[in-house]
């Protein structure tokens, strides 16, 4: 009898497609069927991965996670013995710090398929060039052509961006408070200056919806400074209008250094009836070829370096991978405790009641470090 794995994806085209189309070639060697459901951005970004390791064989994860999935013991590590050579070949391959973001306490619990960070997204066709300083973001924005996602947690991805470009990143563990109360009221007082000359709509908005809304007839924003780049907006055709993605915008004096990595990771359920089959597939899936061949080419965002120094791959992309990989070399990592979700939700909301009433800096850090400090208490 076949064997038959179930998957989980997130529901955009960049997060399902490829994924649909590497199990066709992986059915095709193997005999092995991989099914993929998917679900919103925002399910992804705060869902639980324990009820969905129950349910699934294989799903797509965050890094963040990997603490609190550690504690469940709701994942296969997949760092089994004999697959050395592989393994260090993918973290070799890395882009960035997307293979060490999921290893947590010595094991490895997902390999990196997608790799994203906070960049700048503009319209070729609207301004010249990108802004080069966040002045530049600040003066297109007084123009009323600027967009920033702040839903949650989109909000606090923007905070820990400033601070690390100010070259004073926030902690990732609990040695310190989340952040020093000079540099985070600064931080918060640039998020409230651009928040006062864009749509109050950016509340509601991720960076799909920013992006959607750069990409469409008739819009006149021209320039998204920090969102997370989506390789399938910079396709010719997918989008009545094609966005450019590059380096985010310096606030400071240490160039597109310090966005928060994103991207996702592939992980196996320690629930699976067919453990082997999920690793050969978690493997077959983040390697070289695959992720350069058929992950790109069905509108993939590879976690692969392979990939993002080919030149097919960034001809077809309006030279997406090239125009972001400094700032992508150069992103922060964000804290990964068991706890840490709940901080992320709780600080987001925090950020924007306070931008949305004005609140005074000191209070809203003040309060964003007392939730950090919080979150490493979770039982």
């Amino acid at each position: 009898m076949s064997v038959v794995l179930k998957g989980m994806t997130w529901s955009h085209p960049r997060g399902y497609d490829p994924m649909v189309a590497c199990s066709r070639l992986f059915l095709e060697q193997t005999g092995v069927t991989v099914e993929w459901d998917k679900r919103s951005l925002q399910d992804f970004e705060t869902y639980p991965v324990e009820y969905l390791a129950h349910a699934y064989d294989l799903i797509v994860i965050d890094h963040p996670h990997v603490g609190q999935i550690t504690l469940e013991n709701c994942l296969l590590p997949l760092d089994v013995a004999g697959r050395e050579a592989e393994r260090k070949a993918l973290q070799q391959a890395s882009v960035g710090a997307s293979y060490q973001s999921y290893n947590w306490q010595g094991r490895q619990w997902a390999f990196p398929i997608d790799a994203a960070t906070q960049v700048q997204a503009t319209r070729p066709d609207l301004i010249d060039a990108p802004p080069a300083t966040w002045a530049d973001v600040l003066a297109l924005a007084a123009k009323g052509q600027v967009l920033l996602p702040l839903r949650p947690p989109h909000s606090l991805m923007t905070f820990y961006t400033l601070c690390a470009n100010l070259g004073k990143p926030c902690a990732n563990d609990n040695s310190r408070a989340l952040i020093d109360v000079q540099t985070g009221a600064r931080v918060y007082d640039m998020m409230r200056e651009i928040v006062s000359l864009i749509d109050p709509a950016c509340f509601g908005m991720d960076p799909i919806a920013v992006l959607e809304a750069i990409a469409a007839d008739g819009s006149t924003v021209a320039c998204s400074p920090l969102v997370y780049g989506y390789v399938s907006y910079a396709m010719a055709g997918f989008r009545p209008h094609l966005v450019r993605f590059s380096d985010c915008p310096p606030a400071g004096d240490i160039g597109p250094a310090g966005s928060a990595l994103g991207g996702t990771g592939i992980a196996v359920s320690a629930f699976t009836a067919a453990p082997e089959a999920a690793l050969d597939f978690a493997y077959f899936i983040a390697g070289g070829d695959v992720q350069k061949g058929v992950y790109a080419q069905f509108g993939g965002q590879p976690g692969h370096s392979s990939a993002w120094e080919d030149d097919t791959v960034n001809a077809a992309t309006a030279n997406f991978y090239r125009g972001t990989r400094e700032t992508l070399e150069a992103a922060w990592v964000r804290p990964r405790h068991n706890g840490y979700m709940g901080f992320q939700q709780a600080a987001s909301d925090r950020i924007n009641e306070g931008l949305l009433t004005k609140q005074p800096s000191a209070a809203v850090v003040n309060d964003l470090n007392r939730l950090f400090s919080e979150s490493f208490k979770t039982p």
